[in-house]
């Protein structure tokens, strides 16, 4: 999707070049993106997709790394996210989410013309993207995910899978506490500050939400098998939100035969903002120059 030129602005200065714009969904909802672009030759584009409450402003370290590597890294808030407009929390359809990364994997495709593009997931993002591959499976020259939400912690109980059903055909814009224990991201004191003083992060989801994200991970559960791009899955071996064993499963399901999997021992949710945070951003950037 072409950018909006009106709302574009470039901010320059040492190593990378910032610019913030907006791109169209297929609803035509203006959703906010910015990207980090190192001088000189662009080796590839790493496309960022972001987790449930937060926003692409979130991954500094990753970021600082990956562009100072050669690698130009682009990324977009959500829907109901940050500093994209919509209702918080809340989608209609899990389609949403899937055309909202379309349309911006296209704009990203015609800013940076010829040059391979990498898909990145974490938490909610990894269900986006994998979902996405599973309906656009071409394009993409690999796939990394972190913090994988195949197997959520206490969110899958048969009481309140059946509960949120209901109240989701009832009242979908019914919302309730996301639950997240900031102390959970991150064993780094300061980046849980962060997140706590962070205006752009918000608590709440919609009954809809919960319940189209429940479909796609079942969706993505049963269809793994049919993803064979080089995938690299990243997880934190105490991550009390994502279970481990939802990294284990993907890397285990996926046909893909460039395939490699990381879990960092003690680490929490946010692998890019945990204490080994630099490990994270090598590995990374180890991975993408093999391709």
């Amino acid at each position: 999707m072409p950018t909006d030129g009106a709302t574009n602005h470039e901010v320059r200065g040492k190593t990378p070049h910032h610019t913030q714009t907006t791109f169209r969904s297929d609803d035509g909802l203006k959703l906010f993106s910015q990207s980090w672009v190192p001088q000189g030759e662009v080796r590839a584009v790493l496309a960022l997709v972001h987790g449930i409450g937060e926003h692409s402003g979130r991954y500094s370290n990753l970021v600082d790394s990956i562009s100072h590597s050669g690698f130009a890294v682009a990324a977009f808030d959500h829907r109901g996210h940050g500093r994209s407009p919509g209702e918080r929390g809340h989608i209609n359809s899990w389609k949403e989410y899937r055309e909202d990364a379309r349309a911006f994997l296209d704009y990203v495709r015609v800013r940076f013309p010829d040059r391979p593009v990498f898909l990145y997931g974490h938490s909610l993002g990894s269900l986006i993207v994998l979902d996405y591959v599973l309906a656009y499976p071409r394009g993409l020259a690999g796939l990394i995910v972190s913090g994988t939400a195949l197997q959520p912690v206490g969110v899958a109980k048969q009481y309140l899978v059946a509960l949120a059903r209901v109240l989701s055909r009832l009242l979908p814009a019914f919302a309730v506490s996301l639950g997240i224990d900031p102390s959970t991201l991150s064993r780094d004191a300061a980046v849980v500050q962060a997140y706590r003083d962070d205006p752009l992060v918000h608590s709440r989801v919609t009954m809809r939400w919960g319940t189209e994200s429940l479909a796609a991970i079942e969706r993505v559960r049963s269809r793994a098998a049919e993803i064979s791009l080089p995938l690299l899955v990243l997880h934190g071996e105490a991550d009390r939100i994502n279970s481990v064993e939802g990294g284990t499963e993907l890397y285990q399901a996926v046909s893909s035969p460039d395939k490699k999997l990381c879990i960092y021992p003690g680490g929490s949710h946010e692998p890019h903002n945990d204490l080994d945070h630099s490990t994270v951003s090598r590995d990374i950037v180890h991975w993408l120059s093999a391709k």
